[in-house]
């Protein structure tokens, strides 16, 4: 658990005991969070739209006649933005995924679990799409409470039937695309066309639908608060500097309910004679006059739309998802008590207790350096990086021919990895040695696009080019007079003495 925002004494913490997605008897507890609205659920749902347009989209685009993006984990082929990668390539991914991991870190030391509210596909998914179809079928929490706890009648059971029913479908087309990711949608097509030849295909799609099914309709917020570290990685990494949707307890405390009078307009509370006699002046409108002089009222109102079901007046805590549910919510009781909004709101703990701004601690200018060494490294690994990936070994179990005419022969074996989307036409030419090379079979190498290639040829060189009992050799690969690169390799030949 982050100790950031912790406000309350350490004898009132028991809530960090235990979850609110698990009862006291450790059975499971659904949580009902009543539909939020509001300026930043609204900007949510409008970047899950164009998230989802995205999602659905990419499969269907190509380069070159090849996805634009594809991680095949089978066949260890990936495709990233229209760039082949192959197992040779896998440094690159190594190098890859530790900028990834550095950027999460320092993103989360200063913007805290954003990615989590607004960009995590769970989330995305869950609230946007099986969440909103949710509020469309069984209603609002207090229906949805009503009908879990109602007995199955018939209006129960076609809810039930027709939720069932759409959530599998919606988790079918999923499963589709997200297949369509590790294979390609031609393939996917392909496959699911002619069924009866593609059974592996058909079972994935079945396993990934239920997958799916599962985690949206019965696992739901316990794949954030159990399975993701990711909740339970930023005990370590959010500091106070760190922004989080927070509850700002130097305006909210002491919490205290709201009292209801009647007053003039004109008139100050303490003038009306009619609320002083306790009698009420029914000629002017209700108002609602805070009791307190604290802000928070004690509603419950961000509790409530919270879809995992946490209080955000204890502080951070690993089952917040920062989806700012609560912020919408509290704000819009402050406006209706008059109020300023920002009770709950994206704040660091310094900003709230000290007033400060964002600080650029040490630390984030060290995981900023690093990160922008890593990202260096990438880029240039990826600029680097070549279309045609070969290696070049002599062939085990031979040293050398002599023939007849006095040259010294070697057999070599030539492995060729095409990373592009077309044929690459290859010749093969020594580099710094007088000699001559000839193809074992076709003399004509084409290695296909997005395949291997081996083929074997001699190398030939006369007596006065071998020196040593080992002499290197460079042999150079063009595709016409266009030069891909250099490879090296050792000649055998007999020992020379002086």
């Amino acid at each position: 658990m982050s100790p950031v925002q912790n406000t309350l004494p350490v004898s009132d913490e028991s809530f960090r005991d235990s979850v609110a997605t698990i009862t006291k008897d450790g059975k499971r507890n659904y949580i009902h969070p009543k539909k939020p609205k509001g300026k930043l659920y609204n900007l949510r749902t409008w970047f899950s739209l164009f998230y989802l347009a995205v999602f659905f989209s990419l499969p269907f685009i190509k380069v070159n006649g090849a996805p634009f993006l594809m991680i095949n984990i089978l066949e260890r082929k990936f495709i990233l933005f229209g760039l082949i990668f192959w197992p040779q390539d896998f440094f690159i991914f190594g190098i890859g995924m530790v900028t990834f991991i550095v950027f999460v870190i320092l993103f989360t030391v200063v913007f805290g679990r954003i990615f989590c509210g607004w960009a995590c596909p769970q989330t995305i998914f869950m609230e946007m799409v099986f969440r909103k179809i949710e509020y469309w079928i069984d209603g609002d929490a207090a229906q949805q409470k009503q009908l879990a706890a109602s007995a199955w009648n018939g209006k129960k059971i076609r809810k039930r039937v027709f939720k069932f029913i759409v959530f599998f479908l919606i988790s079918f087309l999923i499963a589709n695309f997200f297949l369509a990711y590790l294979i390609s949608m031609d393939e996917l097509i392909a496959n699911i066309t002619n069924p009866a030849a593609h059974v592996a295909t058909l079972i994935s799609l079945l396993t990934f639908t239920t997958v799916f099914f599962f985690v949206y309709w019965w696992f739901r917020e316990q794949a954030c608060i159990v399975v993701c570290p990711y909740g339970r990685l930023q005990g370590v990494l959010l500091d106070r500097n760190s922004i989080v949707v927070a509850y700002d307890r130097l305006r909210g405390e002491p919490r205290g309910k709201l009292s209801k009078h009647k007053v003039q307009h004109e008139a100050a509370h303490e003038t009306c004679n009619s609320c002083k006699s306790g009698g009420s002046c029914s000629s002017t409108p209700e108002v609602i006059v805070p009791a307190v002089t604290a802000d928070c009222i004690d509603c419950f109102a961000c509790v409530r739309v919270c879809p995992t079901g946490i209080d955000i007046r204890n502080g951070t805590q690993l089952e917040c998802i920062n989806c700012t549910a609560c912020i919408d919510a509290c704000d819009a009781i402050m406006t209706s008590i008059n109020r300023p909004t920002g009770l709950v709101r994206y704040a660091s703990e310094n900003s709230i207790t000290e007033g400060v701004q964002l600080k650029f601690s040490s630390r984030i200018k060290a995981y900023t350096a690093v990160l922008a060494l890593l990202i260096s490294l990438l880029v240039f690994l990826l600029a680097s990086r070549t279309d045609l990936d070969a290696r070049l070994m002599r062939t085990s179990g031979m040293t050398y021919t002599s023939l007849p005419d006095g040259r010294i022969e070697n057999l070599y074996s030539l492995k060729l990895a095409n990373k592009t989307h077309k044929d690459i036409a290859i010749s093969l030419k020594l580099e710094n040695l007088l000699g001559d090379i000839t193809m074992v079979g076709s003399s004509n190498l084409v290695v296909k696009h997005e395949d291997y290639s081996n083929v074997q040829f001699f190398v030939r060189l006369t007596r006065g080019q071998v020196k040593n009992w080992k002499t290197p050799v460079q042999i150079g690969l063009y595709e016409g007079d266009k030069k891909i690169k250099t490879i090296t390799a050792k000649f055998i030949g007999p020992e020379v003495y002086e």
